[in-house]
């Protein structure tokens, strides 16, 4: 290298330029450390998770729904899946019920949203489920149930008595029925309405599942006492049914005993009945005598006059 202030010649000049040049040193980045999840101890919210296995992945406990219902609508999940779920830390979850321990077994995740997605990519062979981990749900029991109970509300495959069931859970957790109502954003008389379903007998539940049973029907039957209520049900499905009167009598009928042979009734004069029509009408002799004469013919009102023996 050429002393100071010098010039340097073309043969230092490459030795000094190579590979340990600082001009044509390559700076190599060190690697960021991105984890796939978060430790199962640190609360996170908003982390989207791809492909999360499915044995990290449990159904939300609480869910609402009795069943997933059919799950043919979602068989393409295999190949796509267009939105991810909600899920919540194992520990938030723990913080909330404890006693769920051991329905969580070795899961890290619970899925609060979407478990028909979690149910379909177990059916159809997904390995993993992209959820995104949002614990500020777990700040309470309610909201969780909240978070669980507003994504099916008004679904077609979430029956009335899931709904039902949603919304009774939800007026134990927030303390009365005003209280969930505005949480769920829906009226006080809704809110009355869904619970009242809860007091109908099973047989009419699973009607109104069925869809053999209207809601308005089903809301006027739980007002009745449970053990009539069925009976009150297929009566008005059948009004006749519980009418004997209507109904043929199967048994023959007894002979009758012959009545005693009854004095003919008098036979009632002419005259008599058109008084009888006279005191009826209470007609005025004025209105009387216009009657007559529009009614009979001059010979016809002389002979009435004769009869009458006014001469």
């Amino acid at each position: 290298m050429a002393p100071k202030g010098g010039r340097a010649n073309f043969a230092s000049l490459v030795g000094s330029v190579g590979d340990n040049s600082p001009v044509d040193r390559k700076h190599t980045a060190k690697p960021t450390l991105v984890r796939s999840a978060p430790a199962s101890d640190e609360p996170v919210d908003g982390r989207f998770l791809p492909d999360v296995p499915l044995a990290q992945l449990v159904a939300n406990p609480r869910n609402p729904r009795d069943d997933v219902g059919d799950l043919s609508d979602l068989s393409t999940i295999t190949e796509r899946q267009l939105q991810p779920g909600t899920a919540v830390s194992r520990t938030a979850w723990l913080k909330l019920w404890p006693e769920d321990e051991d329905d969580l077994a070795d899961a890290k995740y619970i899925v609060v949203n979407g478990n028909r997605r979690l149910a379909a990519a177990a059916k159809y062979g997904r390995p993993g489920l992209d959820v995104v981990i949002r614990d500020s749900i777990a700040i309470s029991r309610g909201e969780v149930l909240w978070a669980a109970t507003s994504e099916n509300i008004d679904r077609r495959d979430f029956d009335v008595i899931e709904e039902a069931k949603a919304v009774e859970l939800m007026v134990g957790e927030f303390g009365s029925a005003d209280a969930a109502a505005t949480k769920l954003g829906r009226s006080k008389g809704w809110v009355s309405q869904r619970r009242s379903l809860l007091k109908l007998a099973p047989q009419l539940q699973a009607a109104l599942r069925a869809g053999d049973l209207a809601i308005r029907h089903a809301r006027s039957l739980a007002k009745v006492p449970l053990e009539e209520q069925v009976a009150a049900w297929q009566a008005s499905q059948d009004p006749d049914a519980n009418n004997s009167e209507t109904q043929p009598d199967p048994t023959p009928p007894e002979p009758k005993e012959p009545k005693e042979p009854q004095e003919p009734a008098a036979e009632i004069e002419p005259a008599d009945k058109v008084v009888q029509a006279l005191r009826k009408l209470s007609v005025d002799p004025a209105v009387l005598a216009a009657a007559v004469r529009k009614h009979f013919n001059d010979d016809e009102q002389r002979s009435l006059v004769d009869a009458l023996d006014l001469h």
